[in-house]
């Protein structure tokens, strides 16, 4: 089956910048994201491409090539799951925060109103690719709605987890270690995976398309982030250690680094990680082995997430402790507000957390950060709850100036 029309479902970090790079790798294919965000997609097809909602170093460039000539943005969802061979679901799947499994399980809600959606308008067979960090089971989930509410078409479903980092996005597509496509081991299933092997083959080696069965592949998004999760727990429960000591961490982290079994990557100890995956695949992860009774299992992860929260209370006490055992009044600069440098996205930062813990103390916090607009520290803020919406932009304020923000500041983050 050769696909001449894809459609992917949710215009966030995932969908916007990998069916950018497809349709730029593959100008013969017609690629439409559609999502019913109206702003959000006015700001994918703003004429200016340096306005795109999402920052990644490169991916304006992309856009710009490939857009309004087989790239187009789309508030129209039901017309492009129509006209579609392939549709790839790249919608928020964030940790519930209601009912069974609160704070650890995926929310599923986005994914059930997808699929019931594909089996309402399709009048044609399709190719479903699940494109979202997703728990294990998810794809069983999407086959179940679709064969009991299509009607009569025929769904494959296939399993494609991103494995981008944030701020090297575009490279990472262009380039990527590996391709996962996980699919049913029959002869249809097998077709399936081979015609979305073959639009990848269009740029990436045939050696690094992996294919493996849909379980392995969606164990492998969650495992491959858990593991690298761990590492920065790891480096940073030592980094304790270090400041206790005469070592320095950096030092040890390059010494280790060398290492050709663990090589350097993941190792540079820092406020704890943040960003719209790891915790919530470790979360995942756990919930998971505990649904199947693995009690130790689940414990281990788990200490990821409780190591790196740690991280973060234990930074805000540092800058507390230091200013003689009182913030009260006193101005901090934050330089940095998204969770990691060269991208926008602030999902999970540790600098949320860290000016949450300082403004329960009374701090008056400075933020400075170029790619972050105003409005999305303060929902940041106001999302947790923990005050007033008033207080939080009483105690905050965002410069649009780095200088701005450090001018008599006490201290700086």
């Amino acid at each position: 089956m050769t696909i001449k029309k894809i459609c992917c479902i949710g215009a966030g970090y995932v969908g916007g910048p990998t069916m950018s790079v497809i349709a730029k790798q593959c100008p013969d294919i017609q690629v439409t994201v559609v999502d019913l965000n109206e702003s959000r997609i006015a700001a994918w097809n703003d004429v200016d491409v340096t306005k795109i909602p999402v920052y990644e170093p490169g991916l304006s460039e992309v856009v710009g090539e490939a857009r309004g000539r087989n790239l187009f943005f789309s508030t129209d969802v039901e017309r492009a799951i129509d006209e579609a061979d392939m549709i790839f679901i790249s919608v928020n799947t964030p940790t519930k925060t209601y009912g069974a499994g609160k704070g650890q399980a995926a929310d599923l809600k986005w994914i059930e109103l997808c699929a019931r959606q594909i089996a309402r308008v399709s009048t044609t067979d399709k190719i479903i690719v699940e494109k979202s960090t997703l728990p294990v089971r998810t794809a069983s989930t999407l086959k179940d709605i679709l064969h009991h509410t299509g009607n009569g078409i025929k769904f494959q479903i296939l399993s494609n987890p991103e494995f981008l980092a944030e701020g090297t996005a575009v490279e990472d597509l262009m380039a990527p270690d590996r391709v996962l496509i996980g699919g049913d081991q029959d002869s249809d299933g097998q077709r399936a995976i081979e015609a979305l092997a073959a639009v990848y083959a269009r740029w990436v080696p045939r050696e690094r398309i992996l294919t493996t069965n849909v379980w392995s592949s969606e164990l492998s998004k969650l495992t491959a982030n858990a593991m690298l999760a761990q590492r920065v727990s790891s480096i940073n429960a030592l980094s304790e250690l270090c400041e206790h000591t005469e070592a320095d961490i950096n030092e040890v982290a390059r010494a280790i680094g060398t290492d050709s079994r663990i090589g350097p990557k993941f190792l540079k100890a820092s406020v704890g990680f943040g960003g719209s995956c790891f915790q919530k695949d470790i979360l995942n992860l756990v919930y998971i082995a505990r649904t199947y009774g693995l009690m130790e299992v689940a414990d281990y992860w788990e200490q990821v997430i409780i190591m790196n929260d740690h991280q973060k209370r234990r930074f805000a006490n540092k800058v507390i402790r230091t200013l003689y055992n009182t913030v009260n009044g006193k101005k901090i600069a934050f330089l940095g507000w998204a969770f990691k440098k060269d991208t926008n996205d602030t999902r999970e930062s540790a600098a949320i957390y860290v000016a949450d813990h300082l403004l329960f103390e009374q701090a008056n916090i400075s933020v400075y950060d170029p790619k972050v607009p105003e409005q999305q520290v303060y929902s940041d803020l106001d999302y947790l709850a923990t005050r007033s919406s008033e207080e939080n932009k009483q105690l905050l304020k965002v410069e649009t100036e780095p200088y701005e923000a450090c001018k008599n500041a006490h201290a700086i983050a």
